[in-house]
């Protein structure tokens, strides 16, 4: 166990905790003093499908090396099953003081061929999961009058990128709900913040590797280990962040960013008011210089992982 324990006792959910990112942050969660519920419905990287054994498989760890941990396998879009992952952490550990949001699945495809079961089981996953477990948590956590929650959104939102427009609208309307959560839970000293994270996972592997520059760029990713998230996620949870909500960070392996939000950069004004053909002569020509390009996260973050 770590010297320094700096969520000791705290009660902790990690949602999609049996692979990847959500089991590297429930296992250091746990090596640092906290009580960890670790979720996992162990479908596929689509959502379909489901599997007992991941989640299992990390509590059985954490347990092993001296930590305090149980199952679940309930889905993070059925606000039952959330409802069921509060229960199980009251009972067993007494309170909930920290909800992870990291569970997620991929369905990527060019938007012209993007489905309506593509579009609404991404959404469902990422956004109204997200909203589900941290609105069950929300009641004891105004009960309470402390909290947590840590959510995972994407550059892919933040950015953009090819083919992944549920993907990026869920991700981007994760970091809206974020901010409702920490402007609306403020008075109960309740925080929201949200981790962009950089790192190899089941997830970024579906990434096809057809052309050199693919190849290249996968190579990178997986200098960027899942294990570089977890810190940033344990700090987030522990009275250390008291001071910090409604943010937005980035990990990129030994990099920690802070991303900007949305506020205006410039404005034209016309006293006499605004036609059609004066915002094609005078808006348009006056804030060109300043409209934002089609970017994706590659094109921004050009260097080598440090």
């Amino acid at each position: 166990m770590a010297d320094s324990q700096m969520v000791k006792d705290k009660v902790v959910l990690v949602t999609g905790a049996g692979r990847g990112i959500g089991k590297e942050i429930a296992l250091l969660m746990a090596e640092q003093g906290a009580n960890v519920i670790v979720n996992d419905l162990g479908g596929s990287v689509d959502g379909s499908g489901s599997d007992t054994g991941p989640a299992t498989e990390v509590v059985n760890e954490i347990i092993a090396n001296g930590g305090n941990a149980i199952a679940n396998t309930g889905s993070v879009a059925e606000r039952k099953d959330t409802e069921e992952m509060m229960r199980m952490a009251i009972e067993t550990f007494g309170r909930i003081d920290v909800v992870v949001n990291n569970a997620g699945i991929l369905r990527d495809t060019i938007f012209h061929k993007m489905s309506e079961p593509d579009w609404d089981s991404v959404l469902t996953v990422h956004l109204k999961g997200s909203f589900n477990v941290s609105r069950s948590a929300a009641t004891y956590f105004r009960e309470q009058e402390s909290g947590a929650c840590i959510h995972f959104t994407s550059t892919s939102g933040l950015i953009g990128n090819f083919g992944q427009a549920n993907y990026m609208a869920a991700k981007l309307g994760i970091v809206g709900l974020s901010k409702g959560i920490a402007l609306d839970m403020r008075r109960f000293n309740v925080r929201s913040n949200c981790i962009s994270p950089f790192a190899w996972s089941r997830m970024i592997g579906t990434i096809p590797d057809d052309t050199t520059e693919q190849k290249a760029r996968l190579e990178k990713l997986k200098q960027m280990r899942p294990e570089h998230q977890a810190p940033l996620a344990v700090y987030l949870a522990s009275d250390a962040s008291r001071g910090v909500t409604g943010q937005i960070f980035g990990v990129r392996m030994n990099e920690i960013f802070l991303f900007n939000q949305h506020r205006p950069i410039r404005s034209v004004h016309r006293s006499e008011g605004w036609t059609p053909e004066a915002i094609a002569e005078h808006m348009v020509p006056a804030l060109e210089t300043s409209f934002t390009g089609l970017d994706r996260s590659p094109d921004i973050f050009s260097w080598d992982p440090v």
